[in-house]
């Protein structure tokens, strides 16, 4: 079975499209981005979601300290490191929270590594020179047989989310441009695409 999560909501509308659509997951970026959103903001767009979709923290290189306050206020469910994180900071970042943390590698310079402190990898387009979010695919085959939790990211759609799930069997399926429309959340992307894993999921049943 795998999940669905939406990344980069900074809106209200955005919330109340995730929750008319219930992904499993959603996604505030604390990092730089168009996306960013701030403490204050993300809290206030934490209110407003349905408690069954789960927030994800998006950080980059940022200090542990702000990561924690963010989830000792209960803003952020899970952690999202897109940076130069290594294993000491995914350790001392552990022993400080009790959120699971997810570790952004860029798939190509992976080669289906997956040894990390980290509960969960997250694939996605590396070479870039973007911190994820490229709204470009990579080659799946690179990820085909790992066996560690990974949320895949990079260029996902309703065109090819089939596909992708065909595939490989990843955790959770992690889309953001794939259903935006002139760099903003479209409610109809996001309702297809997550009926789109729904049903790919009760066909591997």
């Amino acid at each position: 079975m795998s999940r669905i999560k939406i990344c980069g909501l900074s809106r209200e509308e955005d919330v109340e499209y995730a929750n008319i659509c219930l992904p499993d997951y959603i996604g505030f970026v604390f990092a730089e981005s168009r996306r960013r959103i701030d403490a204050e903001k993300a809290a206030a767009l934490k209110s407003r979601l349905n408690p069954c979709v789960k927030a994800v923290g998006v950080f980059v290189n940022e200090e542990p300290a702000k990561i924690k306050a963010l989830c000792d206020a209960r803003i952020t469910d899970l952690i999202q490191l897109h940076g130069d994180e290594d294993e000491a900071y995914i350790l001392s970042l552990k022993s400080m929270i009790m959120q699971p943390v997810i570790k952004a590698v860029a798939a190509e310079a992976s080669m289906g590594e997956t040894s990390s402190a980290a509960d969960y990898l997250l694939f996605d387009t590396g070479g870039t020179g973007l911190r994820g979010g490229s709204g470009r695919t990579f080659s799946w085959e690179i990820v085909r047989d790992v066996k560690k939790p990974y949320f895949l990211a990079g260029g996902l759609n309703a065109g090819n989310i089939a596909e992708a799930l065909r595939m490989l069997d990843p955790f959770c399926i992690d889309v953001s441009s794939g259903v935006e429309t002139g760099g903003r959340k479209d409610f109809e992307k996001m309702r297809v695409i997550v009926r789109a894993v729904r049903a790919a999921d009760r066909l591997q049943r």
